[in-house]
């Protein structure tokens, strides 16, 4: 009696069923099965691309970092895009969902499926939206395309369980459908469909290849700080390292270049405007924002004030979890020197693996960044063997200064040539069996 009631043609509930998704808050006689199903048919089609967009950018959040900085240095603004276009993704699939969620109570209470055609303007600017985010990756990103494939070997087994669980739950509507049909072809092509959806879903675990379905774990892998731990405090400064050791890190990664004066220092960015991004230099340096690392002596380079920006533009949206000390603590970060890193480093038995962001072939080795970065850590008195040495460039001048540098290379081939052991790679560039 009291579900009869809920939805009467007169009930509360129904009419704002109603009006939710055909904006009729009336009963509509629009009766129109063709069109009625062509506009649930495409709710349902832009549902799943939304769904499935959703779960790429989830997938390819580990990277997010690579995608704000490509558009900071077109745009010369720092700004989460990323972020940015989780939240319009995530609003384009939760508009989706209930409208499809409402469209399926449309059809439970007999309610024509009048789809309003404000809703399919809506509906179409998410498909481009969809669209336009897939085109993108596919353009510029091209590589994280494999990533959401090995992205499967982990999230297969739970989204087989959703797609049971919601082929169960929609289950009694396909029934109601195949019940109310009124031609024999009709109800042939929703059973064979019904038929085959549980086909593939029930079935798929027999292709499912996971590692997360094992009795034997491999053991856990050794953990790098990359540019230290830029989630918790400013990149490439002394607190983010030191937070990194809370992590029990196996090596710090960082990016060196050279000052004016053959000092270096850590930094990420490089080139043109190199020091906009982290640090106060417009304030500092008015006329000299745009410089390169050969526009700034050491003194001054000091003299900037590289964890403001993190506090200001909350590039992980982590801010809000610090304490008001490491708040304090952020904002008075100052570029740190190779050394200053080098002697963190050894103080806590870690090893130091980085970049030389301004290396070419072309300068003679004893005026290149190769050298000076070395006589640097010959000087800091640290373990060779604590220094994971990748930069190519006047590779082999190096191993016959320090033989006791472990050699990184990010050529397989080279690798091979020259008898090494180790690689620094994309994960994704990789198969599976490689990487063992």
């Amino acid at each position: 009696m009291v579900i009869k009631t809920m939805f009467s043609n007169d009930s509360v509930v129904r009419t704002c069923v109603r009006g939710t998704y055909s904006c009729h808050w009336s009963s509509s006689r629009d009766t129109r099965r063709k069109t009625a199903c062509c506009g649930f048919l495409f709710l349902s089609f832009v549902s799943i691309l939304a769904l499935s967009w959703i779960y790429v950018c989830f997938i390819a959040f580990n990277d997010h970092g690579d995608l704000n900085w490509f558009i900071f240095t077109k745009l010369k603004t720092w700004l989460n895009w990323y972020m940015l276009m989780m939240i319009i993704s995530a609003v384009v699939a939760t508009y989706c969902l209930l409208l499809l969620v409402f469209g399926l109570i449309h059809f439970a209470i007999r309610e024509p499926l009048v789809l309003h055609c404000l809703h399919k303007v809506l509906l179409s600017l998410g498909l481009l939206i969809v669209t336009l985010g897939t085109a993108g990756f596919s353009v510029k990103w091209e590589e994280e395309w494999h990533s959401v494939e090995m992205s499967f070997q982990a999230t297969a087994p739970f989204l087989q369980l959703g797609a049971v669980v919601a082929l169960t739950l929609i289950s009694w509507l396909v029934f109601q459908s195949y019940h109310g049909a009124k031609t024999t072809a009709c109800k042939f092509f929703i059973m064979m469909s019904f038929l085959v959806v549980s086909a593939a879903v029930f079935l798929c675990p027999l292709v499912i290849c996971s590692p997360c379905v094992t009795s034997n774990l491999p053991p856990k892998p050794a953990l790098v700080g990359h540019r230290g731990a830029p989630m918790l405090a400013p990149e490439n400064t002394l607190m983010s390292f030191r937070r990194s050791l809370q992590c029990d890190v196996e090596a710090f990664e960082t990016d060196v270049q050279l000052s004016v004066d053959k000092k270096p220092f850590l930094m990420h960015d490089h080139g043109p405007n190199f020091l906009l991004r982290t640090t106060d230099v417009k304030n500092k340096f008015t006329d000299r924002g745009n410089g390169t690392h050969t526009s700034f002596s050491w003194e001054e380079l000091q003299m900037l004030n590289a964890g403001y920006w993190f506090l200001k533009t909350d590039p992980f949206w982590t801010v809000s979890r610090l304490t008001k000390e490491e708040k304090n603590q952020s904002e008075e970060q100052k570029v740190p020197s190779l050394n200053e890193l080098l002697d963190l480093a050894k103080g806590h038995n870690v090893s130091l693996i980085f970049d030389l962001k301004n290396e070419n072939n072309f300068s003679e080795f004893n005026d290149s960044d190769s050298y000076y970065t070395v006589e640097t850590i010959k000087k800091s008195g640290i373990s060779p063997e604590k220094i994971w040495w990748l930069p190519a460039e006047h590779r082999h001048k190096v191993s016959n200064i320090e033989p006791g540098f472990k050699q990184v290379y990010n050529i397989v081939s080279d690798m091979e040539e020259e008898g090494g052991n180790f690689l620094n790679v994309k994960y994704s560039s990789l198969s599976a069996h490689d990487i063992r």
